[in-house]
């Protein structure tokens, strides 16, 4: 898919050969990614600009993803292969979905692998076609295939036209044509069934919150140890409600959860530098057992943690 095309004028096409490059984007995004396979991370996108609606296509990477959509306009995802495996708030998606937001919603994610999707954003002037009827609320629906497919080849010939042909683009006679073609392809793509087997709501629910008040707990209590019955005690929850909800909503168990957040954040540390050491990075997020953070860490990263502080140190001497 990528493969294919060049950047122009008119297409910005960005490849990122490791989460640290990839950060940045992030961040002008108000999204918080945490990578699941380091050693085979390879992401892309290509973003495309019309009149009054932007296309951004993505080759993501295996990971949880937690981002807040703000989308006055609305904004379409849908898969641009038949491959795609992911899970919002506990709702398993795969390509036969797509999801519509408009307005505000705090969403959450776990990609198990590379997927290939494209995002629609849509202006706040563009003029109202039907598509949205819930504000601030993430909607799944089961896509019309003959539509999906149309809309697909539609994205890709627009990439590919804004390619070769950057010109184009450049008129507002021409980038009007393209963009209607889109704004065609999504109406049929919404002239779906209204029943409830064919749209799932994916509303932050319960189990969004306990893993929000996990979250929260983990950052106010960085170098503490933590239990699972202290932690449900203290929410008012079972066990098996608490460890249920991550299952749900990260797709792995608590204890995986915590330890890959606060392995990221020794990380994160270690990158800065500085006079700090191995061991004292790595106790201030609540490891104390140096051999068992040492394997977990090689085994989550593909380096030690000595390599990672090296480099660290090596970033802060360049640039200063």
């Amino acid at each position: 898919m990528f493969d294919a095309l060049v950047p122009s004028s008119a297409l910005q096409l960005i490849g990122f050969a490791d989460v640290d490059a990839f950060r940045p984007i992030e961040s002008m995004e108000d999204a918080r990614s945490i990578p699941l396979d380091v050693a085979n991370f390879a992401a892309a996108r290509a973003v495309v600009s019309l009149p009054a609606c932007r296309i951004v296509v993505m080759r993501s990477f295996a990971r949880i993803l937690d981002t807040a959509y703000r989308m006055p306009g609305g904004m379409v995802i849908l898969s641009m292969t038949d491959d795609l495996q992911a899970n919002s708030k506990g709702m398993d998606l795969d390509a036969r979905f797509f999801v519509a937001l408009r307005g505000n919603d705090e969403c959450h994610f776990v990609e198990p692998q590379t997927n290939h999707y494209a995002m629609i954003i849509l202006s706040p002037g563009l003029k109202d076609r039907g598509w949205f009827d819930h504000a601030d609320d993430l909607r799944a629906y089961v896509a019309n295939r003959p539509a999906l497919l149309h809309t697909r080849q539609l994205v890709l010939d627009i990439l590919r036209t804004a390619s070769v042909q950057p010109f184009l683009f450049e008129t507002t006679e021409a980038a009007c044509h393209l963009q209607e073609g889109l704004l065609l392809a999504l109406d049929d793509l919404f002239r779906i069934g209204a029943g409830p087997d064919r749209s799932t709501s994916v509303q932050s629910g319960r189990s969004t919150r306990l893993v929000q008040r996990i979250d929260d707990y983990v950052a106010a209590y960085p170098t503490a140890p933590i239990y699972t019955a202290d932690l449900a005690g203290e929410f008012g929850v079972s066990i098996r409600t608490l460890s249920g909800a991550v299952s749900k909503v990260r797709g792995m168990s608590l204890h995986q959860y915590i330890r890959l957040k606060r392995l990221w954040a020794t990380r994160a540390r270690l990158l800065k530098g500085g006079g700090a050491t191995v061991a004292t990075c790595a106790r201030a997020q609540g490891f104390h057992h140096m051999g068992e953070f040492a394997a977990a860490y090689r085994a989550t990263f593909h380096e030690t943690p000595s390599d990672t502080l090296a480099r660290g140190r090596q970033s802060g001497f360049s640039a200063g």
